[in-house]
């Protein structure tokens, strides 16, 4: 079994190789090395025998996991299956260190956001939110937003609408693009930074311990992430004079709430598009991305 760096491999023909992410579907959402597809590390080892037999032959096969160590067992375990793989050295963190060291193109990336949304994917992305905005009541004279980034490419693209809604003028309002980071790898904060900096979006971060506090709770670790997370972020946005946070929460965000509570709970429960917060007087929080289907964000 080989390992192969990152600067070999963007040497490499496109069509010349299968590259896999063998990461959780969770890690997936903050991004991929462009060409890889998804197949879990779970998926993998409990079919070795089947992939090996379907993976072309003529094309060589190179896994990547987050850092780079786990893929090497893996790429292991093929081997012994008779298909040889390959290991991407620093996995999927060496690419992030390669794309935020290069700058080249980050000025050619937010005039091309833009004019996307203004053009090509106005009826798909702006319209549908500005619905939202106008149907829900989601702005309002004098509001002051917490824009809420993860780092996603949903959180991303409705920190540009926010942008783009606010030059047509119709409403004043401030916004804050507020990025709470709970204890990410370095890498992981610089390529939010790239990418907010590319974008022209000015971020505010601030640090939390909720990856520390979590980290050793076995049961619903998930769930009391994404409560501590809310909590965190309604305190900092009040702290910064805001009066809403804004969540980039899309329409099928709202129907898989729905299917999940019906399914595992036996009831009907959904995202609504606006809430009163119960234990941060005077905050609300909205939803400006809940007319939008996630497949025209991925497009």
């Amino acid at each position: 079994m080989k390992e192969l760096t990152y600067s070999n491999l963007k040497q490499l023909k496109p069509n010349s190789y299968i590259l896999i992410d063998t990461r959780d579907s969770g890690s997936i959402l903050y991004g991929m090395i462009p060409g890889a597809i998804h197949i879990a590390e779970q998926e993998l080892y409990a079919n070795l025998a089947r992939y090996a037999k379907e993976f072309d032959p003529k094309k060589d096969v190179i896994l990547y996991c987050q850092r780079g160590v786990r893929s090497i067992d893996l790429a292991e375990a093929f081997e012994e299956q008779g298909c040889e793989c390959c290991s991407l050295s620093g996995g999927y963190l060496a690419y992030l260190r390669d794309t935020v060291s290069s700058d080249k193109q980050s000025s050619e990336i937010q005039p091309k956001a833009e004019n996307s949304i203004r053009q090509k994917y106005h009826k798909q992305l702006f319209t549908p939110f500005a619905k939202a905005c106008k149907q829900y009541q989601l702005i309002r004279e004098g509001d002051h937003i917490a824009v809420c980034i993860s780092g996603g490419k949903d959180s991303m693209l409705m920190a540009k609408l926010f942008q783009e809604i606010r030059t047509h003028r119709q409403v004043n309002f401030d916004l804050t693009f507020l990025v709470m980071d709970p204890g990410y790898h370095a890498d992981n904060r610089s390529l939010i930074e790239h990418n907010a900096r590319s974008l022209g979006i000015p971020i505010t971060i601030f640090e939390s311990s909720i990856f520390d506090a979590v980290d050793t709770v076995e049961k619903n670790p998930c769930y009391l992430c994404a409560r501590m997370r809310r909590g965190y972020l309604y305190s900092k946005a009040k702290e910064l004079g805001c009066n809403k946070i804004a969540l980039g929460h899309h329409y099928d965000d709202v129907i898989e709430t729905i299917l999940m509570g019906m399914l595992h709970g036996g009831q009907v429960q959904t995202m609504m598009p606006k809430l009163h917060s119960t234990n941060f007087e005077g905050m609300e929080l909205i939803r400006p991305m809940y007319l939008i289907r996630e497949a025209d964000i991925c497009k």
